[in-house]
């Protein structure tokens, strides 16, 4: 069973049912229950575009975030599409996951498991920062050609990350205190 488990349900043009949101608790408990043996919270928020629901999960747990983003024709179909897309998250990085969370995680995977993937950092880049607002690093980022560009927030004396998402439009990284 999770411990505490955080669950979070915002809407955006979409009511929210009390079954979704049983169904939602019950789903997180049986697929994801054995991955995080200690505090998990979940966030998710649906979205009704045309005559698609969009699904994010965020989860959060020992430190680690994972997310998910799936469309589907109604509610459950998209949760569990994000689930299942967590979970390849995890087995796909089960090796480092199971270093981050200190558990025994490997206990509950299958042994037919894609092999563990090895990260290999080809370049390393310095730069300097510059203060300048979200809209002129947007600028400079498009100028650049680059999906993603990191900044000093003027405003905030922050460094902040801006990126481009899969959905065309703008998001912004900011430190959390």
């Amino acid at each position: 069973m999770i411990k505490n488990m955080k669950m979070n349900i915002s809407a955006k043009k979409i009511q929210i049912s009390q079954s979704f949101t049983d169904y939602a608790e019950k789903r997180l408990k049986t697929k994801l229950d054995k991955f995080f043996p200690e505090e998990a919270e979940y966030r998710i928020t649906l979205t009704s575009q045309k005559n698609l629901i969009i699904c994010e999960l965020t989860l959060s747990s020992g430190g680690l975030i994972f997310r998910a983003e799936q469309s589907a024709q109604d509610k459950n179909t998209a949760l569990d599409a994000c689930i299942d897309r967590i979970i390849r998250q995890i087995r796909k990085n089960k090796t480092k996951v199971e270093k981050k969370l200190h558990s025994t995680i490997k206990e509950t995977f299958d042994d037919n498991i894609e092999e563990q993937v090895e990260f290999e950092v080809v370049k390393h880049k310095r730069f300097q920062l510059h203060p300048m607002t979200v809209d002129e690093a947007i600028l400079q980022m498009n100028m650049l050609g680059h999906s993603f560009f990191m900044f000093k927030n003027g405003s905030t004396g922050e460094i902040n990350v801006v990126y481009k998402r899969e959905d065309d439009n703008y998001a912004v990284l900011e430190p959390e205190e």
